[in-house]
């Protein structure tokens, strides 16, 4: 039936059909575990895909994102795959893993997203891709801050020569706060991805219901608590990742893309993060 003709708005039509997903763990949806997931994760760009999902049955969604993966790795593994589902619209966000890293260059890790970029755009397909966030407010990442902004202002002049839509997440001030970001203090959780998805959507105009959650209350915490909490995450998150550097390993290794095929998604509301 017309929905004009049943009193009912009409859905209006989405330049996209085919969305394609690369880069790490962002993409990838570490931090927000769901059962039900590909996967097991979620993430920002699951949720993102079910909005455009919800216009047409037509539409495809492909996720090759695997966590850990350096710029160099997802241009190897990821771009050419990508190419290959034939995406009408893609996301990248990669080079955070390089740029934390003691010595790397945010110069160079540019001139690498900036050939990504480029190949994608060549497509005709568009491009979306993202600037990291200000870590001003995480103590162990606060003085690589400079070099984050650094990439950043590369992002942002290598997205208008090849006229990429920005999400610029240094700019959303939810994800100043500690209760945005899974326990590991490094992925976001399911209420930090339910922010991101929301700022992509807003980056395509999209139109949707996705609406701003309130994180739970602070915690009463005391210094020495805080401390002890500290030496826990030192031991369970910061030494692993470490020693996997001093090792030359990455977390992602032996993982696979969670949507390595570009197919239709559920629409279906799940429960948000409270």
């Amino acid at each position: 039936m017309d929905p004009a003709a049943s009193g009912e708005p009409a859905v209006p039509a989405l330049p996209w059909s085919r969305f394609v997903a690369i880069g790490d763990s962002f993409t990838e949806g570490v931090g927000d575990p769901e059962a039900d997931s590909p996967g097991g994760l979620r993430g920002w760009a699951d949720r993102f895909a079910e909005v455009l999902g919800s216009y047409s049955d037509d539409f495809a969604y492909a996720n090759l994102a695997v966590r850990g993966k350096l710029i160099r790795q997802i241009t190897e593994e990821q771009l050419g795959a990508a190419i290959d589902l034939r995406p009408d619209l893609v996301s990248v966000c990669a080079g955070g893993n390089d740029v934390i890293r003691p010595g790397s260059d945010p110069d160079g890790v540019a001139v690498q997203l900036e050939y990504v970029l480029r190949k994608l755009r060549e497509t005709g397909a568009t491009v979306m891709v993202f600037t990291g966030v200000d870590v001003a407010f995480q103590p162990v990442f606060r003085s690589i801050r400079g070099k984050v902004a650094i990439y950043n202002e590369n992002v942002r002049k290598v997205a208008q020569r090849h006229d990429c839509v920005v999400v610029d997440q240094w700019a959303i001030e939810e994800l100043q706060d500690t209760r945005y970001w899974a326990d590991d203090r490094l992925h976001l959780n399911a209420l930090g991805h339910h922010t991101i998805a929301r700022a992509a959507l807003a980056a395509l105009n999209v139109p949707n219901d996705l609406q701003p959650l309130d994180p739970p209350p602070l915690s009463q915490r005391n210094w020495r608590r805080a401390r002890s909490e500290d030496v826990v995450w030192a031991r369970q998150h910061l030494m692993p990742w470490v020693i996997r550097r001093l090792k030359q390993q990455s977390s992602g290794d032996n993982v696979v893309a969670k949507r390595p095929a570009a197919s239709g998604v559920s629409s279906r509301r799940h429960a948000e993060p409270e």
